[in-house]
């Protein structure tokens, strides 16, 4: 760990925290979506874009404390990448949830159940790290989980697409899907990209 004499903006910690627990309640109310009907989804997109809202409120506050910090605790660039990447995993989950909604998709494959909560594991894993930064102590474990679930991600979005062209005759109903299953698949690798972020600042910092 590099020492500084000079006073740092701490602050950050307490945003970017704040920031990563949306993703953990945008996550919820996405899975919350799988087996709902149909009005019920509406009330939940609604719900998820709010979050979004307040999720966009957060890294708003991020960049107009970096444009206003002298000092920060850590690379300027990095901060800003990684608000900008805990933004990236909420505009994905909450394009997924338009899509439900606005696609109409009546019943949804099981195994995007599995995308789904491949991503509530991410967001968790997200939310434990961020306050862990202060300290940048067991960082390392929680990037080699997301890279695993990840992995899980990328084997279920290929699965996914494999049964859908198989056994799906509605070339319109395919279409729709397989952007939702892309959405979600994004939003796995948006995870992925903030664990990689983390780990950059870690190894910069020791």
């Amino acid at each position: 760990m590099r020492f500084s004499l000079t006073p740092k903006d701490v602050s950050f910690f307490d945003l970017l925290a704040a920031q990563a627990r949306h993703l953990v309640d945008g996550a919820d109310v996405l899975e919350q979506m799988i087996g709902a009907e149909f009005d019920e989804r509406v009330d939940l997109a609604m719900q998820l874009r709010e979050i979004e809202h307040n999720a966009d409120v957060s890294t708003h506050a991020i960049i107009k404390k970096l444009n206003s910090s002298f000092v920060t605790p850590f690379d300027r660039d990095d901060i800003y990448d990684l608000a900008s990447a805990l933004d990236d995993c909420m505009d994905y989950m909450e394009e997924a949830a338009d899509l439900i909604v606005l696609y109409r998709i009546d019943t949804l494959p099981k195994k995007i159940g599995k995308q789904i909560t491949i991503l509530r594991r991410a967001a968790a894993q997200t939310a434990e790290a961020m306050p862990r930064l202060r300290s940048l102590d067991g960082l390392s474990e929680y990037w080699v989980e997301i890279n695993r679930l990840e992995n899980q991600a990328d084997r279920a979005y290929r699965a996914l697409l494999a049964d859908l062209f198989q056994s799906e005759t509605d070339a319109i109903l395919v279409m729709k899907l397989k952007e939702l299953i892309e959405a979600l698949e994004h939003g796995a690798d948006a995870f992925e990209k903030v664990a990689n972020i983390v780990e950059t600042i870690a190894l910069k910092e020791s």
